[in-house]
């Protein structure tokens, strides 16, 4: 839509309201959702479209830049897990004062030294169990649900996103209609004054004017405060000022065909029941991770000391090297493990039912979503038949006064019959498009990717690869 769409001042107010007198063609108003959807900026400021305000929420979003820093740091818990496989190794040191007084047979032995020692220790586990090895399978389970968080967050921001950019498109257009609306009945009140003065009306016919004008201005600022907190919402959630947004399309072409079709796919790829699934898988490891602590452990220790002033003997060296292999066997652990057993086997429990919670819940989303699409598509058709409906009536009935007919009653009320029908044909075509990423995100496929957005995408894997192997170093792949 042309920059010129836009009001600009008062005469496009004049002249809108004089074509609000007439019939409005249908094509005019289903495009009202992109009529001067807002002009906060500077004229020369490019028009925001929806692509390119989901692809600000994509990069800039603090939810989702939260999500993914998340799925970093459980990146992590995959070199703790591996951590015991590798050997541990610890060095010590000590030095202190020792005061001797040995006697014996006649002979003495006193005096004071420093005795000290240093030394340094390796461990190396052999087996334990299997408990590294669940625990790392843990940590993969971990960070793969993590993904599949992120996933679902990456689609609550983007369906966010589309819905406050509709909203404000919306809220401004009915700004606009009740503008304008304003404009006429002023117009209407100043020509039924007119009449009143020659006789033609009565004093009730001035009131009433009046009175629908007076209720016309209280619905202008009651849309103009819904537009404002939908401009904050625009905010919070894409990260900028709305300034000119274009009209946006359904992506009902991304769509399955049927609601069938949206259901299988939803249970099959929506991140909220894998990660459900990965949380089931991430329990299951956890109960094995705990009942190898009750299973024997064989480690290899080796070690190498040396003392000096041994024993508080002056000039006594004593160096040790040793090798050993280290077995535990626990017999009884006070009962504690068992219990962590058992608890561990009631989350799994418990994960599990979560799992088929996530999957009632995705169902739920999905036929509740396509559902609104369907209705959204009828009232759209009914809304166009109303509005042309009601232009027609109002067109007659104005006729109709002018010769004495119709009441001016009868000219205010076909006045708002028409301008409900605008809005409601309004907020259906919003309702649409809306109801269309509601549907993408239930099957759980609304994605940078999916929507062609133009960024570049968020990789995971990247930051896995690169700590997943790491012996040693503290700080994160990006310097921090």
């Amino acid at each position: 839509m042309s920059e010129a769409s836009c009001i600009s001042g008062p005469a496009d107010l004049k002249r809108r309201a004089r074509a609000l007198k007439g019939p409005l063609p249908a094509a005019g108003l289903v495009a009202a959702l992109g009529v001067c959807a807002l002009a906060l900026g500077a004229p020369q400021a490019r028009a925001e479209s929806m692509s390119s305000a989901l692809s600000r929420a994509y990069v800039g979003n603090p939810d989702l830049n939260q999500q993914r820093a998340g799925v970093r740091a459980q990146d992590e818990n995959i070199p703790r897990a591996t951590a015991g496989w590798r050997p541990q190794a610890s060095a010590g040191a000590q030095i202190g004062a020792n005061y001797l007084d040995f006697r014996q047979s006649g002979g003495r032995l006193h005096g004071v030294t420093a005795p000290s020692n240093i030394g340094i220790s390796v461990q190396q586990n052999v087996w334990d169990a299997n408990r590294t090895l669940n625990s790392v399978r843990q940590a993969e389970s971990g960070v793969f649900g993590a993904r599949e968080d992120l996933r679902n967050t990456e689609q609550n921001v983007l369906q966010n996103g589309a819905t406050a950019y509709m909203n404000v498109l919306r809220d401004t257009a009915v700004l606009e209609l009740r503008r304008n609306n304003i404009t006429v009945l002023e117009e209407q009140l100043r020509q039924t004054r007119d009449r009143f003065n020659v006789g033609e009306v009565t004093r009730t016919d001035v009131a009433q004017a009046e009175a629908s004008l007076a209720n016309s201005r209280s619905e202008y600022f009651t849309a103009q405060a819904l537009l404002q907190n939908s401009i904050a919402s625009f905010r919070q959630v894409i990260g900028v000022e709305p300034t000119r947004l274009e009209p946006a399309r359904t992506i009902e072409a991304l769509l399955p065909k049927s609601q069938g079709a949206a259901v299988d796919l939803a249970l099959a790829e929506h991140p909220a029941i894998q990660g459900a699934l990965h949380n089931v898988d991430a329990a299951e490891a956890q109960v094995k991770v705990i009942e190898a602590q009750l299973y024997p452990s064989l480690a290899v220790v080796a070690s190498s000391q040396r003392y000096t002033d041994y024993q508080g003997t002056r000039n006594a060296t004593l160096v040790n090297h040793q090798i050993v292999g280290q077995l535990t066997v626990p017999i009884y652990t006070g009962g504690s493990v068992d219990a962590q057993a058992r608890q561990a086997k009631e989350q799994l429990t418990q994960a599990r039912l979560v799992a088929d919670l996530q999957r009632d819940a995705v169902r739920a989303a999905v036929v509740s979503s396509w559902g609104q699409l369907d209705t959204s598509r009828a009232v759209i058709q009914s809304a166009k038949a109303a509005v042309r409906a009601a232009e027609i009536a109002l067109e007659g009935v104005r006729e109709e006064a002018k010769v004495g007919q119709r009441t001016t009653f009868d000219v205010l009320y076909q006045q708002q019959v028409l301008l409900n029908t605008r809005v409601s044909l309004v907020t259906a075509q919003r309702d649409r498009v809306v109801a269309s990423y509601a549907v993408m995100a239930a099957i759980g496929k609304l994605s940078a990717a999916n929507l062609s957005l133009n960024v570049a995408e968020y990789d995971p894997t990247i930051h896995f690869q690169q700590v997943k192997d790491k012996w040693i170093g503290l700080r994160t792949p990006d310097g921090q």
